[in-house]
């Protein structure tokens, strides 16, 4: 049967009701026409499900940065396979992802999330991603539709914005995508861009959307980003989320009722969810597609392995050769940031930490031992060894509903409940059980959560009261909570009563969206922060090779708020630079989703990146350290030596106003013209072996591109992976272009002495500005391929002309 006579078969309401959601993951079901509910689910480095919650584990992959620094589609599509694998595992039929911003500011709260600071780079990656995903049957949803770079007041900013800059920089990943993808979906964001929130933007969702770019897709809301029923539905909205109370639904067929929105609107809107359900296989009787099962362990090993990035290495201290003995040191070695916290948060079944991983792999006779040294974290470790913890649901009378064994002391229940529990009965939700405490002494107790919350500890009530936050980000409200720290003693091998009680509150059941989360924190007697770091320059000092991981939290890195430093949170950087006095052979491992300060790094041996690196993280790292996989990665963004030095870094919107001021000169393009050097520039990275760029050949076609032929060399003695980078310079200088671009990129790889070729493809668009539509700029450009933007190996001058047509509508 067609979409449309499906639509004959339902009356306004029915179309209206499937526009809404009918909580806070689905779109109701509408059996009439034998549609099934449609599953939405938060990405992108694993897949949650309905249930946003540890007894629910999902697979989890290393962040967005680290996909973006292997610089390989190709990767990112078998990530995108694996991922939809997940998501048909949970029954979800749509992905939340990937998330396109760029990195415009290196104070980006949710910077770890998004992929670069290029355009080009990320719109390969997320097209890589986008087609894995849709290729196992699962929709994607390309955010947040547009100029969503920042977190500060991003539900009322409104982003000002040349349209030169948002062409070419801002709209030109998802542009790509669309091309080249064919994404199933896009996500309107918060934020309004010049003069109209994105929920609302009739330009950009219908003229250039899909009018331009030819989307067939569907529009969804960010969640409770839609305001406004009319304008939504006449701006080119087609899913307004989460339910049940929504701007459509009800409201929307009240609109057309009244006449202030024609009923075809509607139709349309219906007729790209029904598109999409046919995609995903949601109607009775479809079946989904058959496809190769993947190893989603080994993948998210072999990923944090491919995205580490080597800033430096100076006398090929890695790998490391077998060393009598190692110290790690460093409370993330133990206890590691695998991901960014916020709405991307999935939680997996097993973490292997930097320590875990080291100790699988040391040989008999290493001698490796562990050491605080520098505790980052603001908020205590959640409760897990030496508890045993039930949650348990209670009616508003306080008898028992039902009970589930706890991991560790967090409820996060978020779109559902689990067992057959109903919001309207759920009175209170407890933590409960007991610790047995190793430690005789002061032990401290944090409760986390946004409401009323109680903790005893022993029969004696440490805490009682409201922990609501200030503001209205509702994701702030869940996940940046303050802390409440409470000590009392306990006696070593003493099992004593643990209680921690939340009540729900009655508008939660009103408004018919679940959202439980809170969270027993703990530390038992803990040394004197000085005396801990004493101890571990004690311990560097005693070993042959001082391995230190430094890091950021999710207090400091999390969607729902952008950093204010790029400093390393605690005392951490004293850490690293006692442990280099000591040590020459100190190597930092550093372990964030964003650029951060490293004032020691020319006093240490070696610097690796591992951003966030998944659940695999900690065995990935064994591997790249002692030499079983070469670190892949580069740097998808520039790196500075100090935010001051930054030339673009603002995030707080003025009067409700964030100025793009700085135009198409963002990230590379922007460094390059001033008179200050960042740390490490776009594309760095380094690997185990060396290469020697021996030829370089540039033919250009009547089109306007051209192919790139580049021969490399691997000089080094084992085999290794290069990203051999073009770059595209106009010779005569315009101020108003950047003196460089990325044009185009490859992965190659070679065994010792081996010779490979590789061919770039340099696409028109390349040689085009945004000119009240795209303008082709014919004349002699410098082709440059390069291991960074400023490490450029050969250079050839060629002639660019696409024959005097006059504009580029695609990116093909």
């Amino acid at each position: 049967m067609t979409d449309d006579a499906l639509l004959g078969k339902l009356d306004l309401d029915a179309k209206t009701r499937l526009l809404a959601g009918q909580d806070v993951w689905t779109l109701p079901p509408l059996p009439e026409i034998g549609l099934a509910s449609l599953v939405l689910s938060d990405g992108p480095v694993g897949v949650r499900g309905v249930r946003w919650t540890p007894d629910d584990p999902s697979l989890a992959l290393p962040s967005p940065t680290a996909l973006a620094a292997t610089w390989d589609p190709a990767l990112a599509e078998r990530v995108g396979a694996v991922l939809a694998q997940e998501a048909r595992r949970k029954g979800v039929h749509v992905l939340l992802a990937p998330t396109v911003n760029l990195h415009r500011s290196p104070l980006g709260g949710r910077h770890f999330e998004c992929y670069s600071e290029d355009p080009l780079l990320t719109g390969h990656i997320g097209a890589g991603y986008v087609t894995g995903v849709q290729a196992g049957g699962v929709g994607t949803t390309v955010k947040h539709f547009v100029a969503n770079d920042f977190e500060t007041e991003r539900f009322t900013a409104e982003v000002a914005v040349d349209e030169r800059a948002l062409r070419e920089l801002y709209l030109a990943p998802f542009e790509y995508i669309v091309d080249r993808a064919k994404p199933w979906g896009i996500m309107a964001a918060y934020n309004g861009v010049n003069g109209s929130t994105m929920t609302e933007h009739a330009r950009l969702l219908n003229d250039v959307l899909r009018g331009e770019w030819g989307f067939d897709g569907f529009v969804v809301s960010d969640w409770l980003a839609a305001r406004d029923t009319v304008n939504a539905a006449k701006g080119g909205l087609d899913v307004a989320m989460p339910g049940p109370r929504t701007v459509f639904g009800a409201r929307l067929a009240e609109a057309v009722r009244a006449g202030a929105v024609d009923e075809s609107v509607v139709d349309d809107m219906v007729r790209r969810v029904l598109l999409l359900a046919r995609r995903v296989g949601a109607f009775d009787g479809d079946e989904p597609p058959k496809v190769s099962e993947v190893d989603g362990e080994a993948l998210a090993r072999e990923l944090a392995a491919r995205s580490f990035v080597l800033l430096r290495n100076e006398n090929n201290l890695l790998p490391l050769s077998r060393p009598r003995s190692v110290a790690l040191l460093g409370a993330l070695a133990d206890d590691p940031k695998i991901l960014g916290g916020g709405s991307a948060t999935v939680f997996p079944a097993d973490v292997v930490s930097p320590l875990d991983g080291l100790r699988a792999v040391l040989p008999d006779g290493v001698d490796l031992r562990y050491a605080l040294g520098a505790d980052p974290r603001t908020t205590l470790p959640t409760a897990s060894d030496g508890f045993e913890l039930t949650a348990i649901a209670r009616d508003h009378e306080g008898r028992e509903l039902a009970g589930f064994p706890l991991p560790e002391g967090k409820i996060h229940w978020a779109g559902e409940l689990p067992g057959d529990l109903d919001l309207g009965v759920l009175g209170s939700v407890e933590i409960a059980g007991s610790c047995t405490p190793e430690l005789s002494g002061e032990h401290t107790f944090g409760v986390t959560g946004a409401g009323l919350l109680s903790l005893t500890v022993g029969g004696k009530t440490l805490f009682d009261g409201s922990t609501v936050p200030e503001g209205t980000d509702a994701v702030t409200a869940v996940t940046h909570v303050a802390e409440q720290r409470h000590a009392t003693e306990l006696t070593a091998g003493t099992r004593t009563d643990v209680r921690l009680v939340y009540r729900v509150p009655p508008g939660m059941a009103d408004g018919g969206i679940t959202w439980i989360s809170f969270a027993l924190g703990y530390s038992g007697p803990v040394a004197d922060p000085g005396a801990a770091l004493e101890a571990a320059v004690e311990l560097a000092a005693e070993s042959e090779v001082a391995v230190v991981v430094v890091g950021t939290t999710a207090d400091v890195e999390s969607e729902g708020f952008d950093r204010k430093s790029l400093a390393l949170p605690g005392r951490q950087d004293e850490l690293v630079t006692r442990v280099a006095a000591v040590n020459p052979r100190t190597v930092v491992v550093v372990n964030v989703g964003a650029p951060v300060e490293m004032p020691w790094r020319a006093d240490v041996a070696a610097v690796l990146l591992v951003w966030f690196p998944g659940q695999a993280g900690g065995a990935a790292l064994a591997d790249v350290l002692f030499g079983a996989r070469e670190p892949g990665g580069r740097l998808p963004t520039t790196w500075p030596d100090r935010l001051s030095d930054c030339p673009v870094w603002n995030v707080k919107p003025e009067n409700g106003v964030l100025e793009y001021a700085e135009g198409v000169f963002v990230g590379y393009r922007a460094w390059a013209r001033t008179d200050v050097a960042p740390a490490y520039w776009f594309g760095h990275g380094l690997g185990y072996t060396t290469w020697e760029y021996t030829s370089l050949a540039v033919e250009p076609d009547a089109g306007g591109g051209a192919e790139v032929t580049v021969r490399l060399r691997n000089t080094g003695a084992r085999t290794g992976r290069e990203v051999v980078q073009v770059y595209l310079a106009p010779v005569l200088a315009d101020a108003a272009r950047p003196d460089r671009w990325l044009a185009g990129f490859a992965n190659v790889e070679a065994g010792p002495g081996e010779e490979i070729e590789t061919v770039v493809r340099i696409e028109p668009r390349a040689a085009s500005i945004w000119d009240g539509g795209w303008r082709y700029l014919p004349g002699e450009y410098v082709v440059e391929a390069a291991r960074s933007c400023a490490e450029p190996r050969l250079r050839a001058t060629v002639r660019l002309d696409n024959g005097g047509r006059p504009g580029l509508p695609s990116t093909r």
